[in-house]
């Protein structure tokens, strides 16, 4: 019996890893579809391997340094994790968002392997939480910054779109609040004593960390040059296509294609992120073909990142496993 649900959990979970790829790719098809062909390949064709090849790297370099970030978060709750163990969760999560739900999904891989590491596990799921706070508040730092830096002001289809994705998400936050104040006793009520001891814990680190303002603040400015790291390698990767632009019209438009990633309708975000790019790009002027070709460009990037990141993940282990033997 156990085994047989087991073996229906396992294929039910690839069963969702295959409708999502196909659901990202149905996004990309179509995209290509409704976009002139022979100017996203010639873009793609321009871009040298010795630039792809430089900015993974950066990529992977500004990961490490969010891999900082989140250990100095989740140890600031009280998560008490040496740095190979943050590597191999922060790097184990991005490796994961390749065949889990949204950007959100490497949260799972990194939630699990830092549970099992921890002595403390409630500080674990409190510093995540305030480490994806931190994350998305930097991705609203960086969509004012790039408003801000725009000499007249935003059309008004950006602006109502800017302003009706960072509304939805702090209404959704809002509305996820007020739903737990309200449906908090059922929710709690009939829980075992372990899960209310356990719930404590937790609010306990939130509270912890709350306390660490220098810490946030410090992680806060971190995630702001780590995303805008990622800004400036996308928009290399433009440039070799092609596509020049300002770079306060991406300072405006990849936060928010990335927040709009946050969705879990397909894999890891995939064509959600472009589809949102050439959206939001095209009124300054930029070609869609070129746009697209951008964001293939940057998709490649994520996907061999986390390929690489897999890769590390399992050379940490494998050099630490002497050590947890002797």
């Amino acid at each position: 019996m156990i085994a047989a649900a087991h073996s229906t959990g396992r294929s039910r979970a690839l069963l969702g890893v295959v409708l999502r790829w196909t659901a990202g790719i149905l996004v990309l098809l179509l995209l290509a579809y409704f976009l002139p062909i022979a100017p996203l390949r010639v873009a793609l064709a321009q871009i040298p391997p010795a630039l792809f090849l430089l900015v993974l790297i950066g990529y992977l370099l500004a990961h490490a340094a969010g891999a900082a970030k989140w250990r100095m978060v989740v140890n600031a709750a009280g998560a008490a994790l040496n740095y190979s163990t943050a590597v191999q969760c922060y790097f184990g999560g991005l490796f994961g968002t390749l065949f889990l739900p949204s950007i959100l999904g490497g949260d799972v891989i990194r939630l699990a392997v830092a549970l099992r590491k921890s002595p403390r596990p409630a500080a674990v799921v409190a510093g995540n939480v305030a480490d994806r706070v931190v994350d998305v508040a930097a991705l609203a730092g960086l969509t004012l910054l790039g408003v801000a830096l725009f000499p007249t002001s935003l059309p008004l289809t950006l602006r109502t779109y800017a302003w009706r994705v960072l509304g939805g998400l702090a209404l959704l936050l809002l509305i996820l609040l007020a739903l737990f104040l309200l449906l908090r006793r059922a929710l709690l009520g009939g829980r075992s004593i372990r899960f209310r001891r356990r719930l404590a814990r937790v609010r306990h680190s939130l509270r912890a960390v709350s306390r660490q303002r220098k810490v946030l603040v410090f992680a806060l400015l971190l995630g702001l040059s780590t995303q805008a790291v990622f800004v400036l390698l996308t928009a290399l990767l433009a440039h070799a296509c092609g596509l020049l632009l300002p770079l306060r019209a991406w300072l405006f438009a990849w936060p928010l294609a990335k927040l709009a990633a946050l969705l879990p309708v397909t894999q890891g975000g995939v064509g959600v992120r472009e589809a949102a790019l050439v959206a939001l790009l095209v009124p300054f002027g930029a070609a869609s073909p070129l746009v697209f070709a951008a964001g293939l460009a940057w998709e490649g990037v994520i996907i061999a990142g986390g390929l690489c990141a897999g890769l590390l993940v399992f050379l940490v282990r494998r050099s630490n496993r002497p050590e947890d033997q002797a």
